[in-house]
């Protein structure tokens, strides 16, 4: 699956293009007014990544989950496409919610400015302070089977990293995106992905150098 963002002009609507294995495509809407901030999706897509999260935002549109931010825009889509999208939400908004947590946890974690492991303690303990937790004495960390910090902190840098280059980017100028595993709903792992800004233009053009409950919200 390959994910392209534009850099749109500052404060102007802005989406991403989904073109899914199977030949479909989509527009999906940025949450965010465009600039020079990494864009929210953008943010799933380098957390996923670093993380090793199959079943997340990325995976689950790959398996087939469609948004309500998602505009059909060209490619036949399956037999009962939708029933199969609300089925996959229903099955996995557990890992959905926990995709979302942990995006928020590194976005937060690269907001410090060289943090010790004990940062990246508080910070998560305090994030995951919303985590349902079922059995009494049970840790929310465990509850939601969060990475060691070290992990954590090599997924903020990356998050940073990203960050910087997307700032670079001129108006017009694109970051494409191959997720190259779409993941069925039942079956973990760790799908790898490759960002590369090219420039705005046709698909093979020139490429530049260079639950509801007390879990975070999600799209619809």
């Amino acid at each position: 699956m390959r994910i392209t963002f534009r850099r749109f002009p500052d404060h102007s609507s802005a989406h991403s293009v989904i073109e899914r294995g199977d030949g479909v495509v989509y527009r999906m809407k940025e949450f965010t007014r465009a600039g020079t901030k990494l864009p929210h999706d953008l943010r799933h897509f380098v957390v996923e990544r670093e993380l090793g999260i199959a079943d997340g935002i990325w995976g689950g549109i790959a398996a087939g989950m469609v948004y309500t931010s998602m505009d059909h825009v060209q490619g036949r889509r399956p037999p009962h496409s939708a029933e199969r999208s609300n089925e996959l939400k229903r099955a996995q908004w557990q890992r959905i919610m926990r995709a979302e947590l942990l995006a928020n946890l590194v976005e937060a974690i690269a907001m410090l400015d060289a943090p010790s492991g004990d940062d990246i303690r508080r910070l998560t303990g305090a994030k995951l302070s919303v985590v349902p937790v079922t059995e009494p004495g049970a840790d929310p960390v465990d509850v939601a089977a969060v990475p060691p910090p070290e992990v954590l902190a090599l997924a903020a840098r990356a998050l940073r990293a990203e960050a910087a280059r997307w700032a670079r980017l001129r108006v017009g100028e694109e970051l494409v995106c191959e997720w190259r595993f779409a993941v069925p709903a039942a079956v973990t792992g760790a799908p790898r992905a490759v960002l590369r800004p090219r420039e705005a233009g046709g698909r093979r053009g020139p490429r530049r150098t260079g639950r509801r409950g007390p879990w975070p919200r999600t799209r619809a």
